[in-house]
This record gives C-alpha cells, sequence and structure tokens, in this order.
C-alpha cells in the first residue's frame, strides 16, 4: 500500500471494518451497496475471512481484541497508518472490537463514520457500539426495537 499524497488522482476508498464471522458476513451483506466503490477491508487473517474476501483488498488486523490491550494499541497503530496512507471517503464498520480505533482515528481525520449494530443484539446495545457512539457520523440500525438504545438510528432492515 503506497503513501497517499493530495495531488494524486487516487480514487476514494471504503473501508470495511469488521471482525471475522457473523461481522464480516453482515457487511458482506452490503455488496450491492458498495461493490462499485474502491474498497479496502479490515478484519482478522482467520481462514474463513481470507477466504471471503479473497479477490479483495485486505489488511489484516491484530485479534484477539477482547480484554487485550497490546492488541489494542496494535490495532490503534495500524489504523492510524492505514488512515493516513489512503484517501478514506467513509469508514463502515459492524464491529466487534477492532473497530474501536480505525472509527476514533477517522473522527480525528474528519472521515464519516458508519456504525451497523448486529442484528443479535436487540435487547442490549453491544460494547462496541457503545464505544464507537460518540464519533460516529451515523448510526445503523437492523431491527426497529434497537433504536430503544439508539434513538438517532436509521432502521435498515436485517442485512441477513
Amino acid at each position: 500500500m503506497g503513501t497517499y499524497h493530495e495531488d494524486q488522482d487516487d480514487p476514494p476508498f471504503l473501508l470495511l471494518v469488521g471482525s471475522s464471522g457473523g461481522h464480516l458476513a453482515q457487511l458482506l451483506a452490503l455488496r450491492s451497496w458498495y461493490e462499485h466503490w474502491h474498497r479496502c477491508w479490515v478484519t482478522f487473517d482467520t481462514p474463513d475471512a481470507l477466504s471471503l474476501l479473497a479477490d479483495e483488498e485486505v489488511v489484516t488486523a491484530h485479534h484477539p481484541t477482547t480484554r487485550n490491550v497490546r492488541n489494542l494499541l496494535r490495532n490503534a497503530v495500524l489504523a492510524v497508518r492505514v488512515l493516513r496512507r489512503r484517501r478514506i471517503a467513509a469508514v463502515v464498520t459492524t464491529g466487534a472490537g477492532v473497530a474501536v480505533p480505525f472509527v476514533v482515528f477517522a473522527w480525528l481525520r474528519r472521515i464519516p463514520t458508519v456504525y451497523i449494530e448486529v442484528y443479535d443484539r436487540i435487547d442490549t446495545p453491544t460494547l462496541t457500539a457503545r464505544l464507537c457512539r460518540p464519533f460516529l457520523s451515523s448510526m445503523l440500525v437492523q431491527w426497529e426495537e434497537q433504536r430503544r438504545h439508539y434513538p438517532e438510528a436509521t432502521v435498515v432492515g436485517p442485512l441477513l
């Protein structure tokens, strides 16, 4: 990945950030929306994620992220590096922990940030959504019931 310079005519990229597994599956369900964008993915180097994204540009993040301060710091450095090297139009994420440093550093760089709350958390908000919420441009939810926790959110319906 080369360094981006303002005078280049590089197209803007979508940065799609999600842990492997269900978080990634929900981002992949948005294919018809993002397929015409230049994009880069941030996820873990698990066999399923790398297989699903075989034809995509992928930046591998450090995991596990739960209760792992070392990997949080490593992912923060990674976020700064990725966000400085690309002309990012927006960061779109479904979580989980890997999303936090990317959302925060995108917000600091005034890059729009979109969080999509996962479909299976209806009664309580996810920790990642609560941590990212102050830094978001848009909050999207998949069920009307989720708006109890995020009254400002837009309901987009189930992705899966």
